[in-house]
């Protein structure tokens, strides 16, 4: 296994089920990074790495999604930041 170095980037908690979320960015030794997703909902955790590549599909399909949806939001819905 790699040796690795993370930095947390952002931690929040998502309504309305209140998974805690934190991302990472993680730098690994055989020279690549990846962005770290741990999503913990009460003790069950899920991990797992992303690609740059992957990362900008996924972040463009949910800035996609909010904007269509803006109008429908609450203050329930909206995350916390931590």
């Amino acid at each position: 296994m790699d040796e690795i170095e993370i930095k947390t980037l952002e931690k929040f908690t998502a309504s309305p089920y209140r998974q805690e979320i934190e991302l990472q960015h993680v730098i690994h030794r055989a020279d690549y990074v990846t962005l770290r997703v741990r999503i913990r909902e009460m003790k069950r955790f899920t991990i797992f790495d992303i690609d740059p590549r992957t990362a900008k599909i996924w972040g463009q399909a949910l800035l996609d999604w909010a904007a269509q949806h803006e109008s429908q939001a609450s203050t329930a819905g909206e995350g916390e930041s931590k």
